[in-house]
C-alpha cells in the first residue's frame, strides 16, 4: 500500500466476536479504496482475539488492515496510542470495535475533515444519535461538568469517529492511557484553536461481547469516578500554566 490519506485505528479488547465483524464490514465499505488503512489493536487481549486475528488478517481480501499487538493492556488510551504510533496516513484518528456504530462514518467523516478549507485547523467527531433517554441524560450531564470544570464546551465527549490531521497528532503531549483519552483531545484541541465538527452518527445495540466503558450502571459509576479524577487533575495542570 502507497502512504494512506487515512489511519484509522480501533482498540480491540476481548472482541474475539466481533473481529470477523469488524474485517467484514470494513472490506465492504472501502472495495478497491487503498488510502485507507485500518489499524486494528490487539490491546493485551484475554480471550482468543489473538487467533481470531491471525485468521482473519492472512486473508487476501483484508490486506487493507495491519494489527498491532499490545501484550499487557494498559488501558483504552494506550491501546489508541499505540495503534496512532503505527499509522503512516496524512489523517489518523480512532472508532470503537465494538460495531455500535458504523465503521462506513470513518469515511464519511474524512470527506467532511477534507471539505474544510484548512482542515489542519478541524477535528472531527461523532456525535450519536438514537440512544436511550438514561444514557442521553447521562452524557449530557458528564459534558456539562466537564465544560464547567475546564472552561470548554465539550458534548458527548465518547463519541466516534475522531478524525484530525497528522500535524495535530505531533502536537500532542502528555496524553492518557485511559478512558480519559477522549476528554483530553477534545480538550487539548480546544485549547489548541482546532475547530471541532460534529458528525452525526446513528447508535446501535452492541451485538456481541460487553461494553468495557460506561455501557452498564457500575461500569458508569466506574467512568464517572475515573473521568472526575481526571478533570481534577487537568484542571490543576492548567491553573499551573
Amino acid at each position: 500500500m502507497s502512504k494512506p490519506t487515512l489511519s484509522i485505528v480501533l482498540p480491540c479488547y476481548n472482541e474475539a466476536e466481533n473481529i470477523p465483524v469488524i474485517f467484514s464490514r470494513f472490506r465492504e465499505i472501502l472495495a478497491d479504496r487503498k488510502d485507507v488503512e485500518v489499524l486494528l489493536v490487539n490491546n493485551g487481549s484475554s480471550d482468543n482475539s489473538s487467533a481470531v486475528f491471525a485468521c482473519e488478517s492472512a486473508k487476501p481480501e483484508h490486506a487493507f488492515a495491519r494489527v498491532v499487538e499490545v501484550e499487557e493492556n494498559q488501558g483504552y488510551g494506550y491501546g489508541i496510542l499505540a495503534g496512532l504510533k503505527e499509522g503512516g496516513g496524512a489523517y489518523l484518528g480512532w472508532t470503537h470495535a465494538d460495531m455500535q456504530t458504523d465503521p462506513a462514518d470513518v469515511l464519511e467523516g474524512l470527506e467532511l475533515l477534507r471539505a474544510q478549507e484548512d482542515p489542519a485547523t478541524c477535528l472531527i467527531k461523532g456525535k450519536r444519535q438514537q440512544r436511550p433517554f438514561f444514557d442521553t441524560f447521562f452524557t449530557g450531564g458528564m459534558s456539562w461538568v466537564s465544560s464547567m470544570a475546564l472552561n470548554a464546551r465539550l458534548n458527548d465527549v465518547n463519541g466516534q469517529p475522531k478524525i484530525f490531521s497528522r500535524s495535530y497528532y505531533e502536537e500532542m503531549t502528555d496524553p492518557p492511557h485511559d478512558f480519559s483519552l477522549d476528554l483530553f483531545l477534545l480538550y487539548d484541541a480546544q485549547r489548541r484553536g482546532l475547530k471541532i465538527l460534529e458528525q452525526p452518527v446513528y447508535f446501535n445495540k452492541r451485538m456481541h461481547g460487553e461494553s468495557k466503558g460506561g455501557g452498564t450502571f457500575k461500569g458508569k459509576i466506574k467512568l464517572i469516578r475515573r473521568t472526575f479524577a481526571y478533570i481534577m487533575d487537568l484542571r490543576r495542570k492548567v491553573k499551573g500554566g
